[in-house]
């Protein structure tokens, strides 16, 4: 499971979920569609053509996108509120890695948070967690770039949403 955040128009996390054999495969395209000079793909730099590329490259996977909605919720309880949730679908799903895209401002608020829910789910054993950068996970570009497109709304939001499974509005 692979997850990224938007702030922008409220609060939303979209956590991809992709079979563990796809992974490999997905890594190596999305490495491919790197230009010289870049070390990730990142939607609000790339032209609409190259979006509208990258977003069907997506279709090819068999991958399940699943948004946490916590607009409605006050800001300080917003982030606490999507990875209680994400942590309880990934647990319950069987997904053996949870890979956050890193943001320093809340790395160790996150691992206090994880470490415990871990826990209260019994899925210690079973979930692991961590925070990498896109240029380190290739496979953060693409809940990175639904988020963009949920957050334009409007054409983007019509080109992803056949990939989207679930909305949980927290």
């Amino acid at each position: 499971m692979f997850a990224d955040e938007t702030k922008e128009r409220g609060y939303r996390f979209v956590a991809v979920a992709l079979p563990h054999e796809a992974v490999k495969d997905l890594r190596r395209e999305l490495r491919d569609w790197i230009k010289p000079g870049q070390t990730r793909i990142h939607c609000s730099k790339e032209s609409d053509a190259r979006r509208k590329q990258v977003i069907d490259l997506f279709a090819h996977y068999d991958c399940e996108v699943v948004v946490y909605d916590s607009s409605a919720l006050p800001k300080r309880q917003r982030r606490e509120a999507c990875l209680h949730k994400m942590v309880e679908l990934s647990a319950r799903s069987g997904a053996s890695l949870l890979v956050l895209e890193r943001d320093d401002s809340t790395v160790e608020f996150d691992k206090k948070l994880l470490y415990r829910r871990v826990r209260e789910l019994g899925c210690e054993h079973d979930l692991q967690y961590r925070h990498l950068q896109a240029r380190e996970e290739p496979s953060l570009i693409v809940p990175d770039v639904i988020a963009w497109c949920l957050q334009r709304g409007g054409e983007w939001y019509k080109r992803v949403e056949p990939l989207i499974t679930a909305v949980y509005k927290l």
